[in-house]
């Protein structure tokens, strides 16, 4: 199992700038992947292929692209020319997105999302795979008169889908690589996601999928100060269903409550619980929540876990 942070520097004067050195920092203290969240502002393919060219030997990932207001063409040169930025250390990650966000920033409707993605992930796949395409579905159309493949990135790029609902993990078994289940603890993970993608992959002949589950967490010793803090900072998520529902499979109310927060040995016992419960990998985000000691003391132990 590896161990990743993902990055946030929105807060610099030089986002791109910040991100490289943090990532170092990251590499130094023995992480092994940087991942990087998609909203309005910073391009994260691009800067993911910025900061694998930097870092070398980092893996570098999105978490995750919205498939609305996207076409797959568009993100295959994207992620094709990651992935030769970084010499095949670059990891695809899409979502449904959100209503709210979708309908207010984009002006388009929110709709049919699992039929959205099963399309984008067929014509995607065809696209990094190949470098051609000739889709043509419902809501979807993606064709190559001319050639789309990007030289360098033969290898391809893994599709990761960031997945809770019974739907979304049928289609990501049966056409990606694995998933990334935000705010989905060890028990929501255990007996719900993991079983669900799991039978969709090897019913479509998959191999068995990557299971990235990204924690929100640090290690700290004002638990108190700092779950409040966190608690203010996730009830944004709490107004999604999809959210709502996996925190409370995973046992909690708020999604604060699903969120990591203690000493090194607290965390450490917490990794191992993802671990058994099928997670392939664990991500740790929100790690800047407590100040750059903090930050640096979760990513020292982290980094121990990924060795």
């Amino acid at each position: 199992m590896t161990v990743g942070v993902a990055l946030n520097a929105t807060g610099a004067d030089n986002q791109v700038d910040a991100t490289v050195r943090l990532a170092e920092e990251a590499a130094a203290a023995g992480l092994r992947s940087a991942w990087f969240g998609q909203t309005f502002g910073a391009d994260s393919p691009q800067l993911a292929a910025i900061v694998g060219r930097a870092v070398p030997g980092l893996h570098v990932g999105t978490s995750a692209v919205p498939v609305f207001g996207r076409h797959p063409l568009l993100i295959s040169s994207q992620a094709q020319t990651a992935q030769a930025a970084t010499h095949g250390r670059y990891h695809l990650g899409l979502a449904l997105g959100t209503k709210l966000l979708t309908e207010a920033g984009f002006g388009i409707p929110h709709e049919r999302p699992i039929a959205r993605l099963r399309e984008f992930l067929t014509a995607l796949r065809q696209l990094t795979e190949t470098g051609t395409a000739d889709f043509h579905g419902e809501l979807l159309t993606a064709t190559t008169p001319i050639p789309a493949r990007v030289p360098g990135a033969e290898s391809g790029v893994p599709l990761l889908v960031a997945a809770m609902g019974p739907q979304a993990l049928r289609v990501s078994g049966q056409l990606a690589d694995g998933i990334l289940p935000y705010l989905a603890g060890p028990r929501a993970l255990a007996e719900h996601i993991v079983p669900a993608v799991t039978a969709a992959a090897e019913s479509a002949g998959r191999p068995a999928p990557r299971i990235v589950a990204l924690v929100h967490g640090v290690v700290t010793d004002d638990v108190d100060a700092v779950r409040e803090k966190a608690t203010e900072q996730l009830a944004f998520y709490e107004q999604f269903p999809s959210y709502a529902r996996v925190i409370g499979l995973s046992g909690g109310k708020r999604a604060a409550d699903v969120a990591v927060i203690g000493d090194e040995g607290t965390v450490a016992a917490e990794v191992r619980r993802y671990r058994d419960a099928g997670a392939t990998e664990v991500v740790f985000s929100g790690t800047e929540i407590a100040g750059d000691a903090d930050r640096r003391r979760t990513w020292a132990l982290l980094g121990e876990l990924a060795g």
